[in-house]
């Protein structure tokens, strides 16, 4: 059995990501997807003057679970087992660890497709990631 985290964030990388897992499965029968949503926490204290911590934080998980929904329906089709987990925090710093506590054999997340020079100026998650993890990472773009 196989066990890769999916990061999944709505955007059409993270997508393209999802359905390349969907494709593997033809190929291997026993994957199995944990998939993750990464909610930045809210400290807006505009927000926070209105809602109480508890609120807030079932916003959140709200958002990410709306946005895990599109995904496990794909994986669910493609007979894919899968767990949705909706964390709040740093996204790469985050995607790297519940990697680890969910014991995975590799990451698998979307690349908005900067080239080599945008990504060292701007930064980016995956190469976050990928220098966070020592699982293999497959970026897709």
């Amino acid at each position: 059995m196989h066990k890769v985290l999916v990061a999944v964030d709505g955007s059409a990388a993270a997508n393209r990501a999802v359905r390349h897992i969907a494709a593997l499965a033809k190929l291997y029968h026993s994957i199995e997807a944990v998939l993750l949503n990464v909610q930045p926490a809210v400290d807006d204290w505009e927000v926070r003057r209105f809602l109480t911590g508890s609120e807030v934080a079932a916003m959140e998980e709200t958002r990410g679970g709306d946005v895990l929904q599109q995904s496990r329906d794909v994986l669910q089709t493609a007979g894919i087992s899968c767990t949705p987990i909706v964390e709040i925090g740093p996204t790469a710093e985050t995607i790297a660890r519940v990697a680890r506590e969910q014991n995975c054999d590799g990451i698998v997340m979307g690349s908005r497709g900067l080239g080599a020079v945008s990504s060292t100026i701007l930064g980016s998650v995956s190469s976050r990631v990928l220098r966070l993890s020592e699982l293999p990472i497959t970026l897709v773009k």
